[in-house]
């Protein structure tokens, strides 16, 4: 063996413990999550909760419409096939003050602050008018289903805003049949902070998995540890 190759060898023999050994070399075995029958708690992660679901995937919670009841495409007799979706989620404060932050942030820069279609896009350039008022009295007569589904799929040019999640796309879905005039009540308008706020002004971290936790019954602590806590009577 050459001096050189001698020399190589030796170094890196050395070097590869001490990479090892640095903090920012990682093979991501230690991640923020929340595993089988692990404890959750709102404190987890310092409050911050946990980074969202890789998409596709599938939360705890379950889906509203999965992807085999009705196709994640944007064609229109896809979208047409969510009229017949009942929205779950009761209109109420929480709800409408929810559903006034995801507006804000997703969809009033193009159909306005109070849904009349004249959003920052279009007050910019005229070019970028394209986006139809959801005050109109066609979409007052769009079933509660229908427009979830437009959120969900997109429809023409309008993309996926699948991001904002299920039950979160239920309460933008009321707080836009305030700016239609049909509730009980007017709901405020116009955005709830400056670019960059924080705080209260934003919708908290994801309510899907694995932020929170699964549907289905955990052992109990006694189960665990041995002790049979079951009911007098049950097997």
């Amino acid at each position: 063996m050459s001096n050189n190759l001698r020399a190589r060898t030796c170094a890196l023999i050395v070097l590869v413990p001490l990479a090892s050994a640095c903090s920012w070399f990682t093979d991501f075995k230690q991640q923020p999550s929340v595993g089988t029958w692990q404890h959750f708690s709102s404190d987890s992660a310092a409050g911050r909760g946990f980074r969202g679901n890789p998409a596709g995937s599938v939360p705890t919670t379950g889906s509203t419409v999965p992807g085999f009841m009705i196709s994640y495409s944007n064609f229109p007799v896809t979208v047409d096939s969510f009229s017949v979706v009942r929205n779950p989620v009761a209109v109420d404060g929480r709800s409408l003050e929810n559903g006034r932050k995801y507006y804000a942030i997703n969809c009033a820069v193009c159909h306005g602050d109070v849904g009349d279609g004249n959003g920052a896009l279009k007050q910019a350039s005229a070019l970028y008018g394209f986006a139809p008022p959801i005050i109109s009295d066609i979409a007052k007569n769009y079933s509660d289903g229908y427009i979830w589904g437009i959120m969900r799929n997109g429809r023409g040019i309008m993309p996926s805003y699948n991001r904002i999640e299920d039950m979160d796309r239920w309460d933008v879905v009321n707080y836009i049949r305030g700016l239609q005039g049909k509730l009980a009540q007017p709901v405020p308008t116009g955005p709830l902070g400056m670019p960059g706020e924080t705080g209260s002004k934003l919708p908290g971290a994801t309510r899907i998995g694995p932020t929170v936790p699964s549907a289905f019954a955990r052992p109990t602590q006694g189960q665990m540890t041995g002790v049979d806590r079951r009911p007098e009577g049950r097997p």
